[in-house]
């Protein structure tokens, strides 16, 4: 029985109900129209870069008059498509090795290429090798818990120098917000507990700081019977 104390509840008002539905509004607008801002705008950049380098005969606005936005993309894909082609042939691979020999003997232009160089390979050329799976150590003391992502098993010198029964495993611990930056650390096997979310969820949960949780049940919420 409700008290005749207990104040009734009021209704939020109109305004109330405004500046409500802006947010959810802008919440829904804002990354939709970012990221076909952030398309578009690199969609005409490249187009900026390539179109100049290709030949008139060659670019469609010679023929139609309007310039397409995303022609030097399509350019740029198959030009590249191309170079990749020939590259894995005995010619392209004969053709490398002689313009890198080049390089090695400039000393300032040599550092330059083979840092973007590694880095290249890291980001494009590694499309087998990922993270495992999601786990959870103890860092940067015991009691203390991080995410991780378990990347491989141990090899060469470390391996070989930090012997352990079980063997270690490299993890890679992000920061918040910016995952993409963190640590990397060798853990023994036994230490390590693999999580059930996926990497891209662990990824979710350490942007968030912690806010968004996968796949958990909201505690206000009733259990249903069974």
């Amino acid at each position: 029985m409700t008290s005749p104390f207990t104040p009734t509840p009021r209704r939020p008002g109109l305004f109330s109900r405004l500046r409500a539905s802006f947010l959810t509004g802008i919440v829904v607008i804002a990354p939709v129209s970012l990221t076909i801002w952030l398309i578009w705008s690199i969609m005409g950049w490249v187009d900026g870069f390539v179109l100049p380098l290709v030949p008139g005969w060659f670019n469609p606005e010679q023929y139609i008059g309007i310039n397409l936005r995303g022609i030097g993309v399509i350019i740029f894909f198959l030009f590249t498509i191309f170079v990749g082609w020939v590259a894995k042939g005995l010619i392209g691979r004969s053709f490398i090795r002689f313009a890198e020999s080049l390089v090695e003997r400039m000393p300032v232009i040599r550092s330059i290429y083979s840092g973007v160089k590694q880095i290249a390979e890291t980001i494009f050329a590694q499309s087998e090798r990922n993270f495992e799976k999601a786990c959870l150590i103890q860092y940067p003391r015991k009691g203390i818990w991080a995410i991780g992502f378990i990347s491989t098993d141990t090899r060469g010198e470390v391996a070989e120098k930090a012997e352990t029964v079980g063997g270690l495993v490299s993890i890679f611990v992000p920061t918040t917000p910016n995952p993409t930056s963190g640590f990397l650390l060798f853990f023994p096997r036994e230490d390590i507990i693999e999580l059930e979310m996926t990497i891209e969820d662990a990824a979710k949960l350490v942007i968030s700081a912690g806010l968004v949780y996968p796949n958990a049940k909201d505690p206000t919420r009733p259990a249903k019977a069974a």
